[in-house]
């Protein structure tokens, strides 16, 4: 039995937010297209974000949900 592991991690930045939203664009990688621009819940991230924050969309396999998680501030 062969077991094939495949995750997908992709790269978003926050272009803006309002009290509810953020505009967010996501680098999908040359293999997958242009950057997708798209809006996401702001209770769908784990962290306070705003404008130009950075982030990363996990997701283990096509079928799983995806996670997102906070890149770490300097």
């Amino acid at each position: 039995m062969k077991i094939i592991l495949t995750a997908f991690i992709f790269t978003g930045i926050v272009d803006s937010t309002d009290h509810s939203y953020a505009s967010v664009e996501i680098d999908m990688r040359e293999s997958f297209g242009a950057p997708s621009m798209e809006v996401v819940p702001l209770d769908a991230f784990p962290c306070e974000i705003g404008e130009g924050d950075s982030f990363y969309i996990f997701k283990l396999t096509e079928s799983a949900e995806s996670v997102i998680i906070c890149k770490e501030s300097n």
